[in-house]
């Protein structure tokens, strides 16, 4: 521990640990350990949230597998929503995100 202080106070840089989908760290249906038979593959590699605000459009495109392209939205300012009971679907404007305390990922 006392090492691992010492190479952040004199600004040397730990290796970071990569974000991965991959199922290896799950455990079998019996409550067993899976052996891990191969390390980190490309096609198992996730990437960081985008983060996106609020604001005038910025995009950026991602190189994903076989050369396709995603674009995450960096700040955007509308959106394709659906209202499901009404059957309709419109482009609209964004003006303001609902906040939820119990959870980020449930912001609206």
């Amino acid at each position: 521990v006392a090492a691992v202080l010492s190479s952040r106070a004199q600004g040397t840089r730990l290796p970071a640990m990569g974000i991965s989908r991959d199922s290896q760290h799950k455990r079998r249906l019996t409550g067993g350990k899976k052996p891990h038979h191969h390390k980190k593959r490309k096609h198992e590699m996730g990437r960081q949230m985008a983060m996106t605000k609020i604001g005038a459009k910025r995009i950026h495109p991602v190189r994903c597998r076989g050369g396709n392209m995603k674009f995450r939205g960096i700040r955007l300012d509308t959106g394709n929503f659906s209202w499901g009971s009404e059957v309709c679907t419109r482009k609209t404007r964004i003006l303001d995100v609902v906040y939820n305390a119990s959870n980020n990922e449930l912001v609206r």
